[in-house]
This record gives structure tokens, C-alpha cells and sequence, in this order.
């Protein structure tokens, strides 16, 4: 039994990571259908695991499943990118403000180290092995704000959107950029400076928002019939 629930959670990761790859790289398009009768024939398996499958994506922001329409590539907006950072600009930076006076000293150097991990995967080009170690960063003096509410917050927004967070990482030079920029956080909480760790923060999500709209990042269509 424990072996059958371990290939079936093999077979569902294979299943997230093919949709996941197929929609950041452009082979499924905003409004486009992800059909569970196809996926099943490709894979060589029941529809559970792809309906389980469907399940996180919808979660990850990646696909909306419609009542009779089956799964759907969602789109997003200039309005949805601008008010996603918007919201985890202000989440985020209040989150460094209450952490600022509250990080010790070991956890300071722990933020440090992860920054250099993310310098390694900056080099490295990995956008997905990126986002798990700036994930770690921002959870880290998240955390040490001391609110559960806010991090649970924190963490269910950036998960919904993450489609969107790797688009921004993706960009030429864009990585370099944010671990350039988490070290200047780094050193507002070292100096204990909760105004200017709060600002660099949210400029740290704003930069994301704005690039992808700078850019015209082509995350949203019309429907497909």
C-alpha cells in the first residue's frame, strides 16, 4: 500500500510540474483547456490524481476548474498583478517593520546565509529553485514579526500567485536584482532601522509588480471556446 500512495504521489507531481512547465512556457495559453481525458491517456492513469492535480494548481493560481468547462489556463490582468503587489507590499513591509526590533542576532546571520543561497541560484539561472529560497528568506523574518495571522496570510497569498512570482524572477537580471536588494534589508535590520526595513520591502514586491507590467507580461486572453 505505502509503495502504491508513493507512485501515485510521483505520478502527481509529474502531472503538476508538465502543466506547470506548459503554462510558463508559453505551450498553454491564458483561457486555453487542460482536459482530464488527455492527461490521463499521456500519463496512463485514472482522473483522481490529475482532479487532485487540478486542485493545487487552482491554488497556485496556474488553472480555475469551471463547472462543465473542465480545467482552464487563468488569465490575469494588469489590475490583478497591480493589486496582488500592492497587498503583499503592505503585508510584507509591515511584517519587517515588527520583525525589525524582534530578529536576533543568529537569525540576522541566517538571512544573510540563505541570501547567499540565492546568489547561487541566481548564477545558476534555476527561477523555481529561486523562489523556494527566497521563500524561505521572506518567511524567515516573517515569522519573527510574532503574528501567526499575518504570515498565514502572507504565505497563502504568495502561494495563489506564485505563477506571477515566478513570471517576475524569470526576467534577465531580475534575481541579481533581488538578492542585491535583500542584502540592503539585511542591513536595515542589522542597523535595527524599522522605517527604512519596512520600505525596502515593499519596494522589494513593488519592483516585481512594475516589471511584469512594464513589460506587458501576456498573462491573460480571451477564453478559448
Amino acid at each position: 500500500m505505502k509503495k502504491a500512495a508513493e507512485k501515485q504521489l510521483t505520478l502527481r507531481e509529474k502531472i503538476l510540474e508538465s502543466i506547470r512547465d506548459a503554462i510558463l512556457s508559453g505551450q498553454l495559453n491564458p483561457g486555453e483547456k487542460v482536459t482530464e481525458p488527455e492527461l490521463a491517456e499521456r500519463f496512463g492513469i485514472s482522473r483522481t490524481p490529475i482532479r487532485e492535480a487540478f486542485r493545487q494548481l487552482e491554488s497556485e493560481g496556474y488553472l480555475t476548474v469551471v463547472p462543465r468547462r473542465g480545467a482552464v489556463v487563468i488569465s490575469f490582468s494588469e489590475k490583478d498583478i497591480a493589486e496582488f503587489y500592492a497587498i503583499k507590499s503592505i503585508l510584507e513591509g509591515y511584517a519587517a517593520r515588527q520583525a525589525c526590533v524582534r530578529l536576533a542576532d543568529r537569525e540576522i546571520e541566517r538571512l544573510t546565509a540563505i541570501n547567499d543561497r540565492l546568489r547561487l541560484a541566481a548564477t545558476s539561472g534555476d527561477v523555481k529553485q529561486f523562489l523556494k529560497i527566497h521563500d524561505d528568506f521572506h518567511e524567515l523574518f516573517s515569522r519573527s514579526s510574532g503574528n501567526s495571522t499575518l504570515c498565514d496570510l502572507i504565505s497563502t497569498l504568495a502561494k495563489k500567485f506564485q505563477r506571477l512570482r515566478i513570471a517576475a524572477l524569470g526576467y534577465p537580471g531580475r534575481m541579481e536584482r533581488s538578492v542585491a536588494e535583500h542584502e540592503k534589508i539585511i542591513d536595515a535590520f542589522r542597523s535595527r532601522s524599522v522605517d527604512l526595513s519596512e520600505k525596502l520591502v515593499r519596494e522589494n514586491a513593488e519592483e516585481s509588480g512594475g516589471l511584469l507590467i512594464r513589460k506587458g507580461e501576456p498573462l491573460s486572453s480571451h477564453p478559448t471556446s
